[in-house]
């Protein structure tokens, strides 16, 4: 398969950028200050891309089969979260290109309150992570309300870290997945076999989460 991540220097981009290789993708790794170099088989390449420049963006999805978009604006500049998602959508559709965003926690049902949002939920977001669960709320409704079809939604859980790869997680669809304590945590690189797995089965759901699976 033939796969553009965007974002791809960014701690789930990257990890989904290696995750891909791994299961034998080839993949564009697409990001404004790209670190990756070509592969010596060819199945890496890295290109400087601006999600914002619609023109960027259309050659590399023409390329490929699927994208995932992995971005997280700097602070200061997370409003416009929802409106790149939405300019990278208006290719993905023209193009007819499948696309997965890895997204936020923040329009996730809360495990405790299923008639309550996870942004307001302050037991799994605290005041300080309102901006950018504001911003991934905006963006999953800009997904909701976008005429293209070939999106799918993924919310990583309340805590999204660096880690080990152990293997397995837990899929859940559009309630926060916890473990028996209430925590709702997975790494990046857990997270990516979660996102080369709907890209190579995708799942029924338009929106689904994932968690860390506990330790047997």
């Amino acid at each position: 398969m033939r796969i553009a991540v965007f974002g791809a220097t960014g701690m789930a981009g990257a990890a989904i950028v290696s995750e891909a290789i791994a299961r034998g993708h080839q993949v564009i790794a697409a990001s404004r200050q790209p670190s990756a170099t070509a592969s010596d088989d060819g199945r890496l390449k890295a290109r400087a891309v601006d999600v914002a420049d619609p023109d960027a963006v259309g050659p590399v999805l023409a390329e490929v089969d699927v994208a995932v978009l992995s971005i997280r604006p700097a602070p200061g500049e997370e409003h416009r979260l929802a409106a790149l998602t939405r300019g990278v959508l208006d290719v993905a559709a023209r193009h007819r290109t499948r696309t997965l965003i890895v997204g936020g926690s923040a329009p996730l049902r809360s495990p405790s309150c299923p008639d309550r949002l996870l942004i307001d939920d302050p037991e799994h977001v605290p005041e300080a992570w309102k901006t950018i669960a504001q911003a991934s709320l905006d963006q999953y409704d800009a997904c909701q309300e976008h005429p293209c079809t070939g999106w799918v939604y993924l919310s990583p859980p309340a805590v999204f870290e660096p880690g080990e790869r152990r293997g397995s997680y837990l899929r859940g669809t559009t309630t926060l997945v916890t473990d028996a304590n209430g925590v709702s945590r997975i790494t990046a690189p857990d997270l990516a076999i979660a996102v080369l797995d709907e890209l190579e089965d995708p799942g029924a759901e338009r929106h689904f989460t994932v968690a860390q699976r506990p330790a047997s």
